[in-house]
């Protein structure tokens, strides 16, 4: 772990697991709302971005079933950039992986540009790859 934070040793809560499944079955935009809640509540500042990242990562997705071209560069980027300093994992998530798939969609993006968003298979986008104890 990059940042070395000892929280990132935890495994996911029930209200995790809940999010990352509806993450992984193309409920972005409930995951967003799961996410929310754990994140607004979590006052430890060094695991929220965590939250945060994936929660973006997902916005960003969201974004990519909307074929907004615009949304998907600024919140996937974001989300990104939230969760590279918890690569390679953190609490149960592989989020090394995460970040390579999700840098991968990014761009395809870039390279099809707001014209071509429909070429992306969108029963393809990454999922959240994570073990419970």
């Amino acid at each position: 772990m990059t940042l070395a934070n000892p929280r990132c040793h935890d495994y996911p809560t029930p209200q995790m697991v809940r999010a990352f499944e509806q993450f992984n079955h193309g409920a972005f935009w409930h995951q967003h709302e799961t996410l929310e809640l754990i994140w607004r509540a979590e006052q430890d500042e060094t695991i929220r971005n965590f939250y945060k990242g994936i929660l973006q990562v997902g916005v960003g997705f969201h974004h990519v079933t909307r074929r907004n071209y615009n949304g998907v560069i600024k919140v996937l980027t974001r989300g990104i950039n939230y969760l590279k300093p918890y690569a390679p994992d953190c609490m149960g998530v592989d989020v090394r992986r995460l970040l390579d798939e999700a840098s991968r969609v990014l761009e395809q993006v870039h390279a099809l540009g707001p014209e071509r968003m429909d070429e992306i298979n969108i029963a393809e986008l990454p999922q959240v790859h994570y073990q419970t104890e």
